[in-house]
């Protein structure tokens, strides 16, 4: 999913809760530690132009490309389908014929379809009861249900497979959610063989929420067909035995499925214009009542269509020494018809340094929609060479217009060709996107992020490779998915380096391209291009919730007499200092003196307390852990700071009243 331009308003938000506490902690400690210019500044720097391009023009088909001497993939499903859309009762009339080859050894006797649309068939649906109906601030429109039928179902040898269906929740056991689908085979499937079923289909189209259905005459078909689930081999990301990989529709999941081959026709009314995965490989046959645009697409894992009669279509080619040639295709909201330079010039320049840092854009086209302001609940998501913008509510956009082409044509990269299982370890896609968005962000635009400011909106650190509906909540899912993993990264880069931490992104995503990886498996990378063990590190941070807690515990103050020196004071400055969370080495403290004379000094972070003896001329007036807040995994920063004349009972009243004011703020604003 995607960048949500929502988590920027909290954020932003959230600033005026940190600007009242300026005056107290920060301000005395004389600096601002959140940094918190750098998180909007007035004026961006103009992006350079990547790469070259030609002015736009009107989309025309490519011509269908040779086959490629060698598949990027395991090529496991091929679907050929035909899909119809009526606009007046948002219906989609489909066939698909689907031919699935056995990836491991075993006898198969079932297979099993995710059937997504059914996700919103009623408010009683695993999906709908973990979300409460809403999602990225949307809401489910009244009387916006959908669902999926499947209306036939056999063999190429015409045998009827209906009745041996069955629909599955083996995460929650609710019967009445019916978004996986169980299919009982006449024989069984051995390894290395193939098997091709024929479906027939309906789907009654939401109205738009949770990045599918129709506003208008806005059209967003995401996750709209019967699609096979995973049978994983044995060690495929880690398993030991071989088998299906299942999972229902839930609140805050996405998606998981096997790389192959496309080839799709799309009939709309003759009005509509269609952007789709892939490339046309004809032109649109027109009829009285339809238009029918045919795609294809090779080595993707998904395949994902929008339409509309308002779209204005604009394209320009382009090649960078990392991209060989792709065409970027526009279909703008009429809103954004005036925007077109700025969606090429952040598209060109994600595709030229995204390619540089983790391998060729491989495929032939890329896809941008921008849905209009009423479908935004389609907005801010991937599939496989098309993405959608955040929907068009304004003529002149702030620059969350780049940051969301910018991040969601990272997630062609991380998800769409380093494809993890999104059910189960989804910061393997958001974080890793998130971390490359921060980058280029700040590269193209200068736009920094506030990392000690979004750490702070980590309430409750949580491990980050559990199953997504594992999570306390949907809030609890965005930060940990999205912030606490990037901030993960980022803290991985401060320890070992800029330069190593390009070279283990970068072997990550080149050695498991167009494979499904687990987070195991980036560990190992991490391993190997460092040269040493980081078991813990993933044990404390990525595999367990754990943060650090530092506190200033006490401050106390003794009147001495200088034995060297007749008559002159010294004052013997004993600080007591904590961390109630997980170790985290080399944490330095800073120390003000009341004569303004500062000095600071490093803590190992061995054990959970430690001391410092500080003899000087002049009383201490107060401490502070990490200063710069440089420590980017600690989410609790209230108790970093201390003044000595400050009793301890004033300390925890005064910290408890700004907490309570941080969680009645946080809690006003929506995930």
């Amino acid at each position: 999913m995607k960048l949500w331009s929502l988590r920027f308003k909290i954020i932003t938000g959230t600033l005026a809760v940190f600007c009242l506490l300026g005056g107290g902690i920060w301000a005395i400690s004389e600096h601002n530690p959140l940094n918190v210019t750098t998180l909007a500044p007035e004026k961006a720097k103009s992006p350079i132009t990547a790469g070259k391009g030609t002015p736009a023009s009107p989309i025309t088909p490519e011509r269908t490309p040779a086959p490629a001497a060698k598949a990027l993939s395991h090529r496991v499903v091929e679907y050929h389908m035909d899909v119809r859309f009526d606009p007046d009762t948002s219906t989609l009339q489909g066939s698909e014929t689907v031919t699935w080859t056995h990836p491991g050894s075993k006898p198969v006797n079932d297979l099993y379809f995710h059937l997504y649309p059914n996700a919103f068939s009623s408010m009683d649906t695993s999906f709908m009861k973990e979300s409460g109906g809403k999602l990225r601030g949307d809401s489910m429109p009244s009387n916006g249900f959908g669902s999926m039928t499947l209306t036939d179902l056999r063999t190429t040898e015409g045998v009827s497979l209906l009745q041996r269906i069955q629909y599955v929740q083996p995460d929650d056991g609710n019967v009445k959610d019916k978004t996986l689908v169980k299919v009982h085979l006449p024989q069984p499937v051995r390894g290395g063989e193939n098997i091709t079923l024929k479906l027939q289909f309906e789907v009654k189209m939401p109205k738009i929420f949770a990045r599918m259905g129709t506003s208008g005459n806005f059209v967003m078909a995401g996750q709209w067909f019967p699609k096979l689930s995973v049978y994983e081999p044995a060690d495929a990301r880690g398993i030991k035995e071989e088998g299906w990989n299942l999972h229902q529709y839930h609140g805050s999941s996405e998606f998981f499925s096997d790389f192959g081959i496309y080839n799709v026709s799309i009939s709309v009314p003759p009005n509509y214009t269609v952007a789709a995965t892939g490339f046309p490989t004809k032109n649109p046959k027109v009829t009285e009542k339809y238009k029918t645009y045919q795609y294809y697409a090779d080595d993707v894992h998904d395949f994902a269509w929008a339409a509309s009669p308002d779209f204005v279509v604009a394209q320009q080619a382009f090649s960078s020494p990392e991209v060989p040639g792709v065409r970027i295709k526009l279909y703008l909201d009429p809103m954004h018809k005036d925007l077109q330079e700025r969606y090429f010039q952040a598209a060109k320049a994600a595709l030229t340094y995204f390619s540089k840092w983790y391998g060729p854009y491989p495929y032939s086209s890329l896809s941008i929609v921008v849905p209009p302001e009423q479908g935004n609940g389609a907005g801010g998501m991937e599939y496989p060479t098309l993405i959608t913008a955040f929907g068009a509510s304004s003529t002149s956009p702030d620059t969350s217009l780049e940051r969301t082409v910018i991040h969601e044509i990272g997630h062609q990269y991380f998800y769409g060709m380093v494809a993890n299982n999104e059910f189960e370890e989804a910061w393997l896609d958001e974080s890793f996107t998130s971390y490359a968005e921060d980058k280029l962000m700040e590269q193209e635009y200068g736009i920094a992020a506030n990392l000690p400011l979004q750490a702070s909106l980590v309430e409750k650190p949580e491990p980050l490779n559990q199953e997504t509906w594992r999570y306390d909540g949907t809030s609890a899912y965005t930060q940990n998915v999205y912030i606490r993993g990037k901030l993960v990264l980022k803290d991985m880069e401060l320890r070992i380096g800029t330069k190593a931490m390009d070279a283990v992104l970068s072997t990550y995503a080149k050695k498991y391209r167009f494979s499904h990886p687990s987070t195991y498996d980036f560990q190992k990378t991490v391993e190997k291009v460092t040269g040493e063990s980081w078991k813990n590190y993933f044990e404390q941070y990525i595999y367990s919730g754990g943060t650090p807690d530092f506190s200033l515990d006490d401050i106390s103050v003794t009147r001495k007499e200088d034995p060297k020196k007749d008559g002159s004071i010294l004052y013997e400055n004993l600080v007591k200092i904590g961390n109630k969370g997980t170790f985290y080495p080399n944490v330095n403290v800073k120390f003000t003196f009341k004569d303004g004379h500062t000095m600071q000094r490093v803590w190992d972070g061995l054990g959970e307390e430690a001391s410092f003896q500080l003899l000087y001329s002049a009383p201490i007036l107060s401490a502070e852990v990490d200063p710069q807040h440089s420590i980017l995994l600690e989410n609790k920063h209230l108790n970093n700071f201390r003044m000595a004349e400050l009793k301890q009972h004033t300390v925890s009243r005064w910290t408890l009243s700004v907490t309570k004011l941080i969680e009645t703020v946080l809690g006003t604003l929506s995930w």
